[in-house]
């Protein structure tokens, strides 16, 4: 880590022990709320209850389109379904380069009596 870098890291370190999240991420989160009040009442001519809970909704489906976009993403970068390793193939691979270990199955699990 460069002086820069570690001193920056030192500052950010030092504020956030003297201050609570409001103070450091409140005016962010306003801004936040904001975005979403505005887009659903330009004007300011509905009623604040309904203007809230519109604002909500809008954040809500934001959030959602975020975590689709994301999951569409990971699924393109992703590697074929043929080319993926297969999670016992390691465990035959540790298995066949240690014979001196012994492996066994684990005890089989007992359902909870009801």
């Amino acid at each position: 880590m460069d002086r820069q870098a570690a001193y920056g890291r030192i500052g950010g370190l030092t504020a956030w022990s003297r201050n609570g999240a409001d103070t450091m991420l409140g005016g962010a989160r306003r801004g936040f709320r904001q975005r979403f009040l505005n887009q659903v009442d330009p004007d300011g001519v509905l009623p604040e209850v309904e203007r809230e809970a519109r604002a909500d909704r809008a954040r809500r489906a934001y959030m959602l389109t975020l975590a689709a976009k994301s999951a569409d993403a990971r699924r393109r970068n992703a590697a074929p379904d043929d080319h993926r390793p297969d999670a016992t193939d390691g465990a035959r691979r540790a298995r066949d380069e240690h014979p001196t270990i012994v492996w066994r199955n684990p005890a089989p699990r007992q359902e909870a009596r009801q």
